[in-house]
């Protein structure tokens, strides 16, 4: 028995070992030169949740969005940059400036909008440097703060409204104090688990007097609530010591209410409140908020969907002007009585959809809107906007790819359509809002391109609303399938799902509570299987959705099918999850279904299932994304299978993500399967041991930024990302941490290592579209570095400490006079130390296939050790420029003509280490016919360097020569002898025949200033000419090729034939006279006297 136990103690142990060993974190610091790419777009922005403006300097600006973090300008909404990437979440739901000092900023996390979508947050942040740094200061719990108030008279004393998590019940919500600048805090205001603060604004005349409005709601993934006993308006004249709920009695509507807006006028006795009841409306106070009147109770005026928006701002100058902001603005110039539309629905307008509003205290012709959009600026009241485009906050929900060379990137977009635009482009500058285009309006969803033909393509609104669109025209044709049976109902999610056979290219899928299949891309349907879900009609009454205001827009549908993934390793294996926490598998094509839920130890009931990834190595392996927020539970899930379904392991834990890190999707690698990429509500994770460890990818991509959906470019292995908040990144070429998946991490721990590059194309580029020098002010997404893109790493040795010998010593005084021994490096030490190996440049040569080395860069080591990257521009080696000056000493190579399709060596050293790969550089893929015309201007480019370099190598011998006259002059002068004189004319001669020689060649020399030109071309620009004629055409060699050719090797002979003839005529007479003088170096002193 004993000898069992340590057995089983030993194998317990071993396996804990091999765990260890096994497991690899990566080393981000080390992957520093590898960053992801941010390309937008900007002009479709995302939802805008809080602004605040410094008073006295309106140029500096903070701007809150959704989940896409804060945002800071100070130049006006002119340029933009993103201040809080580095923190522990994206959702922005308060940002308060304290105007005494407006370097100090606090920001409320967890947006207050609960829609279906919205995402949480994790307390109160402030910072002291205007949002260069932050500090946490607690109410983590809190989930969602919409409101902060800062005491004009007393900073260190805030207020927070703290409206929670519409998702579950819990107490840290209502209320909150602090009177020490955020050190602790006293919940001052708290009706139930299920109420929050929707609201809290202070009387500009007296900060102790504030309103709040409570409100009782509660989300669930099937229905939504406002209303209960817990709602209320709260005001408090002591700073919140004592609060006094209004009532029916004081005017408010009877009954249970629901999400309460309220504004103080610039007269503060005049308070309105915008107030959802059974019958919503208008509510006016004219004594300071203790009586209330109802003053309109017109939805059409005041406002729609309270759950969503449920605001009003008034005006800081004039007590009757008043704004109700919800999908339009309107505007009441008499105190709220009646209203008109200030930014209606319009294409040439603004952004439907508002939720955030400031007016200047001041000026109020200057508001500043946040919409579903994104951000905009009126100076004159709302005359005129302008929209702020450089804001990429974008929601998408899923991310595809296609085939394109550039390949393109599709999306959908919350609130914001569906859209289609370049991954990199073969322009100058960088990605702009232009390159794009929405294909699909609406919420958009999922996008895919006809693999047949990427000009058609599938995209997706809410609710189902599938259509088949055309990218040249705008046409879309709707496809969305019908049951054969009109008693049917079908029930469609607000983001269904949607995906393309993998062996048919016009079979799609489509899902209901049925998953729908189109042999002839989406003309006609069959239904291919029974009912998915639950089908429990308990949570099927989205048509009751809402609470005290209907809202049933279908956001709310459930029992539905989320996500469909079609084995492409065999062909009828079919996986799909519901929004109700089903996950079902077919294996004939959809014949007969099998669920496989109640296999998945440690699922959760009724969960979410948004993602299934069918193993691309595997036939009976998938991957199932879970996660079950909406029932209050925010832990990441995420399940695999290689069995069809029958065992289940769980890939990931609290301990690895984050408590708070639910899982919204993943990829592996389609080459190495040890690589998986696994996305969160806060932040990305990569894994190189197959999800035995995570880490956080931090490198040029925000820590906590809500990672939605994945793909990996099969041809060019790129990791291109669609997340909530911001738009779209890409990170190009994994092929390093596919080698470290491989390999292992230690290959970060090379002296150096060169990875294996992706192909490199060689391309005609073209001028961005528009404006060719945009400012500041215009979106330009992060392109593609032309050329080959090359990852390597390098690892500088560290340093030996000399070796120090201890019986022999120096010595030296300190500064009280006494000695001091000083340790005296070895000898050996000192021989070291003068050949020592420096690691203080790289070095990149370029071989082709013969083996000749054709280029070679060197560069300055990059600071940080580990993976870097560097690119090569697919050129030669070329000749230096004739010219009268001396080449600066170390001067780069001079870059040559573009090398030509092919496989070529690339070698890295760095010290004495080398290291080296192959690479294939292909030509621009637009153009197929032109190889052979490319080989022979290739050709004749190199013969025109060859005639370049004899005219270089004849100006160096001038440059040469006249070196050896001037340093015969300088010693003549020295000299001071009168027999010299004659040497010293000849010398001065020679030197003007030298120049005349180099201005013949090069042109003469105009020292004049301004812009100067010669009246006719120097000899030497024939061939300059020649090569950028020939350079410039992929068309075969014309007449006029071999024209300006032949213009270059005559100008070529005259050039050499008059050097020539100087050294033949005038260089050997002056060498033979200079050579008989005797310039001795002794010179005659006189004797020292010291008178």
């Amino acid at each position: 028995m004993r000898k069992l136990l340590q057995a089983q103690l030993l194998l317990f142990f071993l396996t804990v070992c091999a765990t260890l060993v096994s497991a690899q974190t990566l080393d981000m610091e080390k992957l520093k030169g590898m960053k992801a790419r941010s390309i937008g777009p900007g002009a479709m922005s995302g939802r805008i949740t809080a602004i605040d403006v410094v008073v006295n300097d309106r140029d500096v600006m903070y701007v809150g969005s959704a989940s896409g973090g804060l945002w800071k300008t100070t130049s006006g909404g002119v340029n933009w940059e993103p201040i809080f990437d580095k923190e522990a979440v994206m959702s922005i739901g308060a940002v308060a400036i304290q105007q005494s000092n407006p370097s100090v900023i606090w920001v409320g996390t967890g947006e207050g909008n609960p829609r279906n979508s919205l995402n949480g947050g994790y307390g109160i942040y402030k910072s002291m440097d205007g949002g260069k740094s932050w500090k946490l200061l607690g109410l983590e719990k809190t989930r969602n703060i919409h409101r902060i108030i800062i005491d004009p008279q007393n900073p260190n004393t805030v207020y927070v409204g703290a409206i929670g998590s519409p998702w579950g019940e819990h107490p840290e919500r209502g209320v909150f104090k602090t009177v020490d600048g955020g050190q602790t805090w006293e919940k001052i205001l708290y009706e139930n688990d299920r109420t929050g603060c929707a609201e809290l604004v202070m009387d500009p005349t007296n900060p102790n007097k504030l309103f709040a409005s409570m409100w009782e709601h509660k989300r669930w993934p099937w229905i939504f609530k406002s209303g209960g006993p817990g709602s209320g308006l709260h005001v408090t004249f002591d700073g919140g010591k004592t609060w006094t709920k209004r009532t029916e009695k004081d005017g408010l509507p009877a009954g249970d209410l629901g999400r309460i807006g309220l504004a103080v006028s610039a007269k503060p006795e005049i308070v309105y409140a915008l107030i959802e009841s059974k019958k919503n409306g208008l509510y006016k106070s004219e004594d300071g908020g203790f009586k209330w009147k109802m003053i309109n109770e017109n939805m059409d005026q005041i406002g729609d969907r309270p759950f969503y928006y449920g605001q009003i701002h008034a005006d800081t100058k004039n007590e009757n002007r008043l704004y109700t902001i919800f999908s339009e603005v309107n505007v009441s110039e008499d105190g709220g009585k009646s209203f008109s539309a200030l930014l209606p629905f319009s294409f040439n307008g603004v952004h439907p959809d508002h939720h955030a509003w400031w007016i200047h205290p001041e000026d109020p012709s200057f508001i500043v809107d946040g919409n579903d959009g994104g951000f905009n600026i009126t100076h004159d009241m709302g005359k005129n906007w302008r929209f702020v485009e450089n804001i990429p906050v974008g929601q998408f929900y899923h991310i595809n790819v296609d085939m394109d060379q550039p390949y393109n990137v599709y999306g959908g977009m919350q609130d914001n359509g569906s859209w289609v635009g370049p991954a990199y482009v073969w322009r100058f500058g960088g990605i702009r809002n232009s390159y794009f285009q929405m294909l699909m309006f609406g919420d958009g969803f999922d996008m895919a391109a006809d693999p047949d033909d990427n000009r058609y393509g599938y995209g997706m609104s809410q609710q189902g609303f599938l259509g088949r669109w055309d990218k040249e025209t705008g046409y879309t044709k709707r496809i969305r399938p019908s049951h054969p049976d009109a008693n049917v109902k079908l029930r469609f999610n607000w983001n269904s799902a949607f995906a393309q056979d993998p062996f048919n290219n016009s079979t799609i899928y489509f899902g209901s509570q049925f998953i729908h299949k189109s042999t002839n891309k989406g003309d006609t349907w069959e239904i291919i299987s029974k009912d998915l879900t639950t089908n429990d009609p308990e949570k099927q009454k989205q048509h009751e959705s809402g609470g005290l205001t209907m809202d049933a827009t279908g956001a709310e549908n459930h029992c539905t099918i989320l996500t469909i993934a079609p084995s492409s390793k065999e062909q009828g294996v079919i996986w799909a999850g519901t929004d109700d926490g089903q996950v079902q598998l077919t294996r004939d094509g959809g014949k007969t279904w099998m669920n496989v839920t109640s296999k998945i130890t440690g699922m959760p009931k009724g969960a979410w299932v948004p993602q299934i990834q069918a193993s691309t190595f595997n036939s009976g392996e998938a991957f199932v994304v879970v996660n079950n927020y909406r029932q209050f539970d925010f832990k990441p899930y995420l399940f695999r299978t290689k069995d069809y379904g029958q065992t289940w392991v769980s890939m990931v834990n609290s301990s690895q993500l984050g408590e708070n890190s639910y899982v919204l999707s993943m990829v592996q690698d389609p080459i190495e399967p040890r690589l998986i990429f696994v996305g969160t509500e806060n932040g990305l994770f990569v894994s190189i041991d197959e999800g035995k460890s995570y880490t956080k990818w931090t490198n040029g991509y925000p820590a906590a930024l809500s990672t939605m959906d994945m793909v990996i470019h099969p041809r060019e292995h790129d990791l291109v990302i669609g997340t909530f908040g911001r738009a779209v990144y890409v990170l190009d070429d994994i092929r390093p941490l596919r080698a470290m998946a491989k390999g292992g991490e230690q290959l970060l721990n090379k002296t150096v290592h060169l990875f294996t590059p992706p192909d490199a194309y060689s391309v005609e580029t073209l001028a961005p579209e528009g404006a060719l020098f945009p400012g500041t002010g215009m979106f330009n997404g992060e392109n593609r570095p032309q050329g080959a893109l090359i990852s390597y790493v390098v690892n500088k040795p560290e340093e030996k400490k000399p070796e120090v010998k201890q019986e022999a010593t120096s010595t030296s005084k300190s500064k009280r006079g006494s000695k001091v021994p000083e340790p005296v490096i070895a000898k050996d030490e000192k021989k070291e130390e003068k050949s020592k190996v420096k690691y203080d440049s790289i070095t990149l040569e370029v071989f082709n296939s013969a083996g000749a080395k054709i280029r070679t860069l060197k560069q300055k080591a990059p600071e940080d050790n580990g993976l870097n990257r560097m690119t090569w521009n697919l050129d030669e080696k070329g000749v230096r420029n004739p010219t009268r000056n001396k080449p600066r000493t170390n001067s780069s190579e001079p870059s040559g003509t573009t090398v030509l399709s092919g496989t070529y060596k690339l070698r890295l050293s760095f010290g004495d280490q080398k290291d080296s790969t192959m690479i294939n550089v292909k030509s621009d893929p637009r153009y197929t016919n032109d190889a052979a015309n490319l080989q022979a201007r290739y050709n004749k480019t190199k013969e025109l360097e060859q005639l370049k370099e004899l005219v270089a190598r004849a100006t160096t011998r001038l440059r040469e020569s006249k070196e050896i006259a001037t340093d015969f002059e300088t010693r003549m002068k020295e000299a001071k002898r009168d027999d010299l004189k004659e040497a010293m004319d000849k010398t001065k001669a020679i030197k003007d025949s030298i120049d005349k020689v180099f201005d013949f060649i090069l042109g003469a020399e105009d020292k004049r200033q301004g812009i100067t030109s010669t009246e006719f071309p120097a000899p030497v620009s024939y061939i300059n000419t020649a090569m950028f004629t020939i350079n410039t055409s992929r068309d075969p060699l014309s007449d006029r090729d071999n024209v300006v050719i032949r213009h270059a090797e005559e100008k070529t002979k005259i050039i050499l034939d008059k050097v020539n003839a100087f050294y033949q005529n005038q260089w050997p007479t002056y060498r033979v006279m200079m050579e008989k003088i005797s310039l001795s170096p002794f010179k005659d002193y006189e004797p020292l006297n010291k008178n």
